[in-house]
């Protein structure tokens, strides 16, 4: 009896010991304009980068269509409301997901990845880490990725003839958050993505109520950006209305002052991190992502 009362608390220790690890947070990323899931020298990269330092971690890289080309194309004429339904119910459908996930969005990607926090609450997201995304919208097209210049250059054209139009917003990837300070009753009553989610038109509690249940809202600005149009959207400022030159902070826009999103009270309770990188738009190296990306996805 003795003997069998010494065994039953070692057996209990092993089982302490031998107990499995807490398992690793998963990762949704989406990717930005022009991009896909898988290239190798952008998601795919991540992908792997994220997966050798975290072992054991499911990377979910986010693929709308059936192919590469069509997750392409669709980055650019694939209506983002349908796009966001797509992803939630992706994620719904992910048994890997159902116990909650890390996102990480990389430029238009990350205020896309927004909307999936603000609508789609389960399964739950914890930590959104947008790299370069423009959360007020831009203003301008500067610049186009890959090697799409004949898509850019007809892009450029029709938001210029008529971005707040139904069938170039229903159409135009870009034309849902084209936001144009010069006619901001035109962009509040016709952006039929970013005004929504950005709530242009009213307050949504839902989507109050669902951002705010973040852990952290960590969005990243490229200190030398000549993409994104102004840069500071990226820390969810923008210009001041009725000018295209003078920018405010998010401290100073109406969408903070109203606290229409709940970012006031997430600022006060230390959820957003703003951070700046050196460097043009998506243009990172390892090291800074290790030492300032990873420690929110660990």
């Amino acid at each position: 009896m003795a003997a069998l009362r010494t065994a039953v608390p070692v057996l209990a220790l092993l089982g302490l010991c031998l107990a499995p690890a807490a398992a690793v947070t998963p990762l949704v990323i989406w990717h930005g304009m022009g991009d896909s899931c898988c290239n190798p020298v952008s998601m795919g990269y991540v992908q792997k980068l994220v997966e050798k330092k975290i072992p054991g971690i499911y990377v979910l890289s986010l693929k709308i269509g059936s192919n590469l080309i069509q997750d392409m194309e669709n980055s650019f004429f694939m209506n983002v409301n349908d796009q966001v339904s797509e992803v939630c119910s992706q994620l719904a459908a992910d048994p890997r997901l159902k116990g909650g996930y890390n996102a990480m969005g990389f430029s238009q990607g990350g205020q896309f990845l927004r909307a999936v926090a603000q609508r789609c609450p389960s399964p739950p997201m914890l930590n959104l880490i947008s790299v370069g995304g423009q959360h007020q919208g831009v203003y301008g097209f500067p610049r186009c990725p890959g090697e799409s210049s004949h898509i850019c250059d007809w892009i450029r054209k029709t938001l210029d003839l008529g971005a707040y139009t139904k069938a170039v917003q229903e159409h135009l990837v870009q034309a849902e958050y084209w936001h144009d300070p010069l006619k901001e009753e035109d962009y509040r009553k016709s952006s039929i993505f970013l005004a929504d989610i950005n709530q242009e038109r009213g307050t949504n509690e839902t989507y109050k109520k669902n951002l705010m249940a973040l852990k952290k809202f960590v969005m990243v600005k490229f200190l030398n950006d000549t993409m994104v149009d102004p840069p500071i959207s990226e820390w969810f400022g923008f210009y001041k209305s009725g000018q295209a030159k003078e920018t405010v902070p998010l401290q100073e826009t109406s969408l903070y002052k109203e606290d229409r999103l709940g970012l006031q009270e997430m600022d006060k309770a230390g959820k957003l991190v703003f951070l700046g990188v050196q460097g043009d738009h998506l243009h990172f190296s390892e090291e800074w992502f290790d030492s300032t990306i990873l420690p929110f996805l660990q």
